[in-house]
């Protein structure tokens, strides 16, 4: 999918941008950066957008949030402190403290109030009655949070050493299930669904995992491998696996987006299991991005995201804010050319077919989705029998979830 006419915003941030965050009432944008800084910008797909507001920590920051009055917006840094920011006023205060670097900032809409929630790197996670100086409970994690969200009475935190935390706040806000990531390497973000019953997983591996919570739900739990490129053209058995930074979930459609170090974003379908569409690669890695309140408009940041250490940061490295019009048909999929060989030992579909016979061999999709082809429905012709190598077909097919099991999750 083509992003050319994607507008970036204004003055973006001097320093490598950390976190994006719309507001629930209205299209402004809350921006938080590792220059310290968090920036308020009124956005608009047409080019009309602007700066409205600025306000500092002491140290970068690493997260950013809105109240659900859209009157307030928070943030943690690396000072070890949460600030409060009123939209009105323009003044600032101090709400939140820590023993280390605030990875990690929410608003939660209780039944009766609202809490803010804390993640931290000293191995709590705290909350916050903004009435009350103190936290009101303290949670003590098994190792620093990385992660976090919660939609209510729903809350998943990801912490070091491969663990994920679920609580249900309506229970408890401090008993909590641990379990071990279903991922093998580090987690770089948990996302709720936004039918509460499970959340999405993604980490550095280039990979996304579905976990939920019920036992009823367990089979329907899978893992696919996204944001990764073959090495060389002649080596289609070697991928270069680059993280996958950011899972936001669509507020209309319940379709969900990644983006990820390799400068790309995708949009998905998660019941179907299948890619929708793919924005060109931009110029450097994609470190955060959200959806305004009605998925009209989604905003990513270009950034470097610290893979290298303080080494890799270098002149040469882009921060941008882009604005991406986000259309009806961006959450509809659509046949792709098909390259089609005579002897298909190899056959690679583009586009994510899910009704294709190929006889015994099998069908890898681009997003590295394989599915035995005895399992597939059977297509209506078959496409290879007497086309040359390379030929292309544009073909037209009816999608059909597939039953668990189907998908062979990749080692």
């Amino acid at each position: 999918m083509s992003n050319n006419a994607d507008i970036g915003l204004p003055n973006p941030p001097n320093d490598s941008i950390s976190s994006l965050s719309f507001s629930n009432k209205a299209d402004y944008l809350a921006v938080g950066s590792w220059d310290n800084s968090v920036r308020v910008y009124e956005v608009s797909p047409q080019g009309q957008s602007k700066g409205i507001a600025v306000y500092a920590h002491h140290a970068p920051v690493l997260s950013v949030c809105w109240d659900q009055e859209n009157s307030r917006i928070f943030s943690g840094s690396v000072d070890n402190t949460g600030h409060m920011f009123d939209v009105v006023t323009g003044q600032t205060t101090q709400v939140a403290q820590h023993a280390g670097p605030v990875k990690i900032v929410k608003w939660v809409s209780m039944p009766h109030a609202g809490v803010l929630v804390t993640g931290s790197w000293d191995k709590t996670i705290k909350y916050w009655d903004l009435r009350a100086p103190s936290p009101i409970a303290t949670v003590k994690l098994p190792e620093r949070c990385y992660a976090l969200d919660a939609r209510y009475p729903l809350m998943v935190a990801a912490t070091a050493e491969r663990r994920i935390l679920t609580f249900d706040l309506a229970q408890s806000p401090i008993l909590y299930e641990n379990t071990a990531s279903p991922q093998r390497l580090q987690t770089r973000v948990v996302t709720c669904c936004p039918d509460k019953i499970g959340f999405a997983v993604g980490g550095i591996e280039g990979r996304v995992s579905f976990c939920y919570l019920e036992e009823n739900n367990k089979r329907n739990e899978y893992s696919f491998r996204c944001h990764r490129q073959n090495s060389s053209s002649k080596k289609n058995d070697q991928s270069l696996i680059y993280s996958i930074n950011d899972i936001n979930f669509h507020p209309v459609h319940g379709t969900f987006s990644t983006c990820g170090s390799d400068g790309t974003v995708h949009f998905w379908d998660r019941d179907a299991r299948m890619r929708l569409k793919s924005f060109n690669r931009a110029s450097g890695p994609i470190v955060c991005s959200a959806f305004n309140r009605t998925g009209s408009i989604f905003a990513y940041a270009v950034s470097y995201d610290w893979h290298k250490g303080f080494s890799g940061m270098t002149s040469k490295q882009p921060n941008k804010i882009m604005v991406h019009a986000v259309k009806d048909e961006d959450h509809i999929f659509e046949a792709e050319n098909i390259a089609l060989s005579k002897t298909p030992s190899n056959l690679q579909v583009y586009g994510g077919i899910k009704e294709l016979e190929v006889y015994g061999f099998y069908v890898e999709t681009c997003d590295d989705l394989a599915y035995k082809s005895h399992e597939m429905a059977q297509f209506v012709e078959r496409p290879w029998k007497n086309w040359g190598d390379g030929a292309q077909l544009r073909i037209s097919f009816k999608l059909e979830p597939l039953e668990h099991g189907n998908l062979i999750q990749s080692s």
